[in-house]
């Protein structure tokens, strides 16, 4: 199994324009683009005539005022929130009062893990703290409408209450931040967990789905053998950590330099964050060592 990602950045929709992905799913892009985003979130509108809108996007007017336009005349009967990051979830409560329709996610906002003595979450600014979903969707359970329906599937990882949707009529999935066609997902902790990624992305590989609608760029085709690569990616990563170990290389930002050839220096605090997950993962599974709780700012080896 190659560790290598045949990634697909091909994705060029512009902004704000609707588009028939497939004959139950429609899109819009939301204009907001960034080395986190891509080309911006992708909203997806599921059915005719009564429709659940899925990751409504951020709190941006032009998006949200695109998105009511394209169900005009239509029933919004749900609007589904794959996880609570501020490019998904934020113009839910526009949408709702505009509609009437309840939101659906797996839960409110969460870390994975508590947080150390002393430690702050960075990623607070990045979270839609406020969300709370009028429905609470298990793991397995699903919401419908005259032709569709949206079954929940937990993949906690990219933060600890994400959620992918699968469309039983169309035999794909929506799958949030968890898989994305363009880049990894960004694991970073205390947001997001190595362990539980590394779980979820399991449970997806060995699901038949062929099509991952995600949340930012264009589908995913040939699903089970790309989430292979994107497991073959993770084990790779760690073993390259371990290497560097070996090396001698005890910290953090050197891990980064060493590994993360070439990184857009608007992504190392990000590298860093994922390369901690890495870490917890690899303390808590007995390969590596560290004085007291895995943090930022410690020291690792290999243990004996």
């Amino acid at each position: 199994m190659s560790d290598e990602i045949a990634f697909d950045r091909s994705f060029d929709v512009p902004a704000g324009r609707l588009d028939q992905v497939t004959p139950l799913v429609r899109r819009i892009v939301a204009p907001n683009p960034s080395p986190f985003t891509f080309t911006g979130t992708c909203s997806y509108i599921v059915g005719r005539g009564t429709v659940a809108i899925i990751d409504p996007g951020p709190d941006d007017p032009t998006h949200i005022a695109a998105l009511l336009d394209a169900v005009r005349g239509e029933t919004v009967s749900h609007i589904v929130i794959t996880h609570t990051h501020r490019d998904h979830s934020p113009a839910a409560r526009a949408i709702q009062a505009a509609t009437g329709a309840p939101t659906v996610a797996e839960g409110q906002h969460r870390a994975a893990r508590p947080l150390a003595i002393g430690e702050v979450n960075p990623l607070d600014a990045s979270a839609d703290m406020d969300f709370r979903p009028d429905v609470v969707l298990p793991d397995g359970e699903a919401v419908g409408g005259p032709g569709w329906t949206l079954t929940g599937i937990a993949s906690p990882g990219h933060c600890a209450n994400h959620m992918a949707f699968a469309l039983a009529e169309e035999d794909l999935i929506f799958s949030g931040d968890h898989v994305m066609a363009w880049a990894t997902s960004i694991v970073a902790p205390p947001d997001g967990s190595m362990g539980d990624y590394i779980r979820s992305l399991e449970r997806f590989a060995a699901r038949t789905e062929s099509v991952y609608l995600p949340g930012h760029g264009g589908p995913v085709r040939g699903a089970p053998a790309f989430v292979r690569d994107y497991l073959a990616h993770r084990v790779a990563r760690e073993a390259a950590i371990l290497r560097a170990l070996d090396r001698d290389v005890e910290t953090i930002p050197d891990l980064v330099r060493g590994i993360y050839i070439g990184l857009d220096p608007r992504l190392v605090g990000a590298a860093s964050l994922t390369v901690l997950a890495h870490l917890e993962h690899l303390v808590a599974s007995g390969r590596v060592v560290t004085d007291g709780t895995a943090a930022i700012t410690g020291r690792f080896r290999r243990a004996a």
